[in-house]
């Protein structure tokens, strides 16, 4: 991460903000805050305003492709002066900093007060210009810390990881994402893998499968989902006799494409019913290349968790998902 000065002045209680850089040593405290939680410091009129609008629709609206309305993030909007020595641990933080003198800009700082923080300070002139640059920029905000809600998980996983179930995904397809631990193997056959983490209540469950690569016609979102039916009706039986995983017919999936570690991923949002039940829950699935090319890799992840919101078991299962890397 690029090193800058921010343009910033807060209180009197933290003189070295406006001056400070990424902090890389090892005594910071650990964050605090739940999964998905933004605190924006903003005065009250701020957050009454145009930007402050602007912030709750770029952070605030509606999540992608979920059973039941959720948010991007919960925010929290709390004033300068009552940012105390318990806020300015929290994992994600948010100033919004309008000035006269000041710019428009938009700058990302790394572990400021913990870690792993994500702090990001947003500068403007007046009101409407941040407004106005928010709005201009919210796909670029929200990605920032979307990407720091995964790059948590994935070092998580990375840490405490079930390293049995990596060698058995290598082994067979070439590359693994890391699972972390309480993961375990659900069921096995020559093309398809179903690894799950289940509690009395919830299942966040990773499929990986492969089929033989003919042309990109396999890689849009009909070819995709048409797939995924056939896979899960031979392979993920529900409850009841007779009964299986399917798309849910009724919500069109969001596709689009991603690049990470070096793979280039069709990606597919939707939700999961049952044929002959009443299960149902998102899905987020990567779809790529075999390293030769030879066959096409889809690697998903889907929960089930009806007493609860499920946006953060499905953030925590993406990411495993994102973390899919060939072995070396």
């Amino acid at each position: 991460m690029r090193k800058f000065a921010l343009i910033l002045t807060i209180l009197a209680a933290i003189p070295v903000f406006n001056a400070c850089k990424e902090n890389t040593s090892k005594s910071l405290p650990s964050i605090s805050g739940k999964a998905g939680e933004i605190i924006v410091v903003a005065s009250k009129a701020q957050w009454e305003s145009e930007a402050g609008n602007a912030i709750r629709e770029a952070l605030a609206s509606e999540y992608m492709v979920l059973p039941q309305k959720e948010p991007k993030f919960n925010l929290s909007n709390v004033p300068e002066a009552s940012v105390n020595k318990l806020l300015k641990v929290h994992r994600n933080m948010l100033y919004l900093n309008v000035k006269p003198e000041l710019k428009a800009g938009m700058e990302l700082r790394n572990d400021v007060w913990a870690a792993p923080q994500t702090m990001v300070v947003i500068t403007a002139p007046d009101d409407a210009t941040a407004a106005s640059f928010i709005a201009a920029n919210s796909e670029k905000l929200v990605d920032l810390y979307e990407a720091a809600e995964r790059n948590r998980c994935i070092t998580n996983a990375k840490q405490y990881e079930e390293l049995g179930l990596r060698t058995l995904v290598e082994n067979k397809f070439g590359g693994s994402p890391y699972f972390p631990n309480g993961y375990s193997l659900k069921k096995q056959t020559p093309d398809f893998l179903w690894i799950s983490y289940e509690t009395s209540y919830t299942n966040q469950g990773i499929f990986i499968y492969s089929f033989p690569y003919t042309g990109k016609e396999q890689l849009t979102a009909e070819a995709l989902i048409a797939k995924r039916n056939q896979v899960t009706m031979e392979n993920v039986p529900a409850t009841m006799a007779g009964s299986y995983m399917i798309t849910n017919p009724t919500v069109e999936p969001v596709y689009g494409q991603k690049i990470f570690n070096n793979i280039t991923r069709q990606e597919v949002r939707g939700l999961w019913d049952t044929q002959n039940d009443f299960m149902g829950g998102p899905f987020v699935q990567h779809a790529f290349l075999s390293k030769d090319g030879s066959e096409v890799i889809v690697i998903e992840g889907f929960v089930y968790a009806p007493k609860y919101n499920k946006r953060n078991y499905l953030r925590q299962v993406e990411s495993i998902i994102y973390s899919f890397a060939w072995k070396e």
